[in-house]
């Protein structure tokens, strides 16, 4: 997910929050109606939080959005938009920030390093994994699945309508970051990618698949929520090595670990708003981010409802945030 180089993971939001999300790829940038309460926004003024369509970034969004608005008074609104077009909105100046990025050395190079229109904000303080995984029931049946080496023996069982006479492997958002068809050519894999088309489309068929006992491969990645509902097993790709994944149709490796990070535009991060250091100083882990991930898409609280339950028990972390 380089989420880096083209890229894996819901329209999960729409599904799992109720709340629709539009497409990223190419798309204009739309802004969302802003939650819970405002004192008017006259200290830190406006607060664009561009929203990706997965739900541990939501759970980013509106836990940084809710301690912006209560604690700094900022308006706070929430853009939705699929990854590469939050990069050009903070260039452009329609999103002040990104608050969980994964990777895009692309994007880094042609907007922080050459334009300088965005800036790091630092760590979020997760660690981001994307690989290919199937469900408990397959793991327990046909233990060397977990091997790639052995997943051409196992294609027919893969096959789909969707598929042909391949393998099917199953992606999630077409604007998540994945090598998936670079890998399944360079490893001489007998499998076609799918796109899913969100989170929860890949959701629930893991769950379909472990009612059913039906095969399923498909693309996912932590931190995330459902792993504590089911035990996914992690098939086992080349191991990464440092610059395996240089060249994005050579790709022949797993998925880096990733280190998620915040992004800000340049202009806000000049603006003077409180928000800057909030944002700067945010950090959590990939436990907290489970835990609000699970109240929005499992436990149907609204994202900004689950934003304050988790502010109000954990005040020690959100001082350290304000300073």
């Amino acid at each position: 997910m380089t989420r880096g180089l083209s890229r894996f993971r819901l329209v999960v939001v729409a599904a799992l929050l109720g709340v629709g999300l539009s497409a990223c790829g190419g798309s204009d940038i739309q802004s969302s109606s802003t939650g819970g309460e405002s004192s008017g926004g006259k200290e830190c003024g406006d607060l664009r939080i561009a929203i990706n369509p997965w739900t541990g970034y939501v759970s980013n969004a509106h836990v940084i959005g809710y301690v912006a608005q209560t604690k700094l008074g900022c308006n706070v609104t929430y853009p939705e938009v699929k990854e590469e077009v939050g990069w050009q909105g903070m260039a452009s100046g329609s999103i002040d920030t990104i608050v969980e990025n994964w990777g895009h050395n692309d994007l880094i190079k042609k907007y922080i390093d050459e334009q300088g229109t965005v800036q790091d904000a630092g760590l979020t303080g997760n660690d981001g994994i994307i690989g290919w995984y199937v469900p408990p029931w397959m793991a327990e049946k046909y233990p060397d699945i977990t091997n790639w080496e052995n997943l051409n023996k196992y294609a027919d069982l893969f096959k789909t309508s969707e598929s042909g006479g391949q393998g099917q492997l199953l992606d999630g958002d077409p604007s998540y970051v994945t090598n998936d068809e670079a890998l399944v050519k360079n490893l001489d894999l007998n499998y076609k990618v799918v796109v899913g088309g969100s989170e929860a489309g890949l959701i629930q068929s893991f769950r379909s698949a472990e009612k059913n006992k039906t095969p399923l491969l498909a693309y996912f990645y932590e931190p995330q929520w459902f792993f504590s509902e089911m035990k996914l097993v992690r098939v086992e790709l080349p191991p990464y090595t440092d610059g395996c994944d240089a060249d994005a149709a050579k790709v022949a490796c797993d998925y880096p670990p990733y280190k998620l990070n915040k992004l800000i535009a340049t202009s806000f991060a000049e603006s003077g708003s409180p928000a800057v250091d909030l944002i700067k100083n945010f950090t959590w882990t990939n436990d907290d981010q489970n835990l609000v991930s699970t109240w929005i898409a499992r436990d149907n609280m609204t994202p900004d409802d689950a934003a304050k339950k988790w502010v109000e028990e954990n005040p020690d972390k959100v001082d350290a945030w304000l300073g």
